[in-house]
């Protein structure tokens, strides 16, 4: 099915298209990526950064795409080496709107991409899409993004089609910093954005700022008795060893149904990859859930 851009993407397409070129060959460019969104989009559109942020921990909670050894090591996000950045002196450097404060100091190396995908109250999928969009314009990879757009949205349609009706009961999507508490993703999550694309109602209704609400207590789990329980890891080794033997925890109707499962790492903050990950991953818990 062709992909149609909305009026966000549209408005992207056209903040791209004013940029000037970064390089005789734009599919060319030396590109580094500080945000994790963006670097995992680069990937998806078959673009090798020369250089990324905290890519030992990339490798360990985004896992995908994989990230070529070749690729520097800038350090911390919120805090890259900016003189290794200056010697490897690349075309471009792509942020997300979380990066916005550092763009005084990247522009003194090379012009700055920027992207917002994660907005207080605003679904990022159709963000993500929109920010894939414009990076291909920018890169001269209209084509690869484009593909990647419908290719992301068949997959998650094919997931959707393919979950048994006994699945389709709402999930909380949640994460665990320890024994005791939650945190919730909601609609402005990317989890809970593709958990609704996925034909399952978010468990957790109230609202939520920059993809998870604010840590609440367990017992906010046994609200929506029905409901399954998808944790994304990772897990602190202390919540994982204390869980089995949490009286509270146990009692929660989900875990005394076996319809909770610990998925594989997603990154929290990622573009349309993490989307897609995301989709396989609960797809098959939520399938697992209704055997």
């Amino acid at each position: 099915m062709m992909h149609l851009p909305n009026r966000r993407q549209v408005l992207a397409l056209a903040a791209a298209a004013m940029l000037p070129p970064i390089a005789a060959s734009a599919a060319a460019a030396r590109v580094a990526a500080i945000d994790w969104g963006m670097l995992e989009t680069l990937l998806a559109l078959g673009v090798q950064p020369v250089a990324a942020t905290e890519l030992m921990q990339f490798r360990k909670i985004a896992v995908e795409p994989a990230v070529p050894e070749s690729v520097a090591d800038l350090g911390l996000r919120g805090a890259p080496n900016y003189e290794l950045l200056r010697i490897i002196a690349p075309d471009l450097i792509v942020i997300s709107n979380f990066y916005e404060y550092q763009r005084p100091m990247l522009e003194r190396i090379a012009p700055v991409f920027a992207q917002a995908v994660y907005e207080a109250g605003v679904p990022p999928y159709p963000l993500a899409e929109a920010a894939t969009l414009a990076l291909g314009e920018r890169l001269g990879r209209q084509a690869e993004a484009k593909l990647y757009l419908d290719e992301t949205a068949r997959e998650i349609a094919r997931l959707r089609a393919a979950l048994p009706a006994a699945s389709t009961r709402p999930a909380f999507v949640i994460s665990l910093g320890d024994s005791r508490h939650f945190r919730a993703f909601g609609r402005d999550a990317m989890f809970g954005d593709v958990l609704t694309r996925l034909g399952i109602e978010n468990a957790w209704s109230n609202e939520t700022s920059y993809s998870a609400a604010a840590p609440v207590g367990l017992e906010a789990l046994a609200r929506v008795p029905e409901a399954s329980i998808l944790i994304v890891s990772p897990l602190p080794a202390d919540v994982g060893r204390s869980l089995p033997t949490n009286a509270l925890w146990n009692a929660l109707p989900a875990v005394r149904q076996k319809r909770v499962t610990v998925l594989e790492p997603v990154n929290h903050f990622g573009c349309l990859p993490s989307a897609r990950r995301f989709a396989r991953l609960a797809a098959a818990a939520l399938a697992g859930h209704a055997s």
